[in-house]
């Protein structure tokens, strides 16, 4: 499963990449709430930056401060939010464990011209063996249902931050 969200700003790259660093749970809506369910114990004045550096996220990439990639593994589908805890990169890298799921966030924002910038998110679940592909199977349909969020919520809230709307 892939989902992937781009918007672009009047704003250089910098600048976007500090707004969204600075765009908290609480500040998109719907969005914000889907992921304190999905994920317990995230305050709401929880940035996303903070989020996707903190349990039960691993950074895997901190890229030349214009880019975040974090994992996730577990059993995403659960209601017990069953997401193992990570202590380092090549943890997510070698999991293989059968009957869970491998999520991947990227979140980066690319230069168009001195002055304009595209904010740009992509996420990637892979399950593992046949009880986490089903599993996958199982959360694809509301994925498919709130993904958008992330670009009409998420990604637009920090836009709007950063040409200060």
């Amino acid at each position: 499963m892939r989902v992937a969200h781009r918007r672009e700003s009047a704003v250089d790259a910098d600048r976007l990449w500090e707004a969204a660093q600075r765009i908290q749970v609480a500040d998109v809506g719907l969005l914000g709430r889907l992921v304190r369910w999905r994920i317990p114990g995230v305050p709401a004045d929880t940035s996303f930056d903070q989020m996707f550096r903190s349990a039960p996220f691993i950074v895997l990439e901190d890229g030349n401060g214009q880019s975040l990639v974090s994992g996730l593994v577990g059993r995403i589908w659960t209601l017990r939010r069953d997401y193992p805890k990570l202590r380092e990169p090549n943890e997510y890298r070698s999991w293989e464990v059968s009957g869970t799921a491998k999520v991947l966030f990227a979140n980066w924002v690319e230069p168009i011209s001195a002055d304009r910038s595209a904010l740009c998110m992509e996420a990637r679940v892979r399950g593992i063996g046949a009880k986490g592909r089903v599993g996958v199977a199982a959360v694809r349909p509301l994925v498919s249902r709130f993904q958008q969020l992330v670009g009409s919520e998420g990604i637009q809230a920090a836009v709007r931050l950063a040409e200060g709307e």
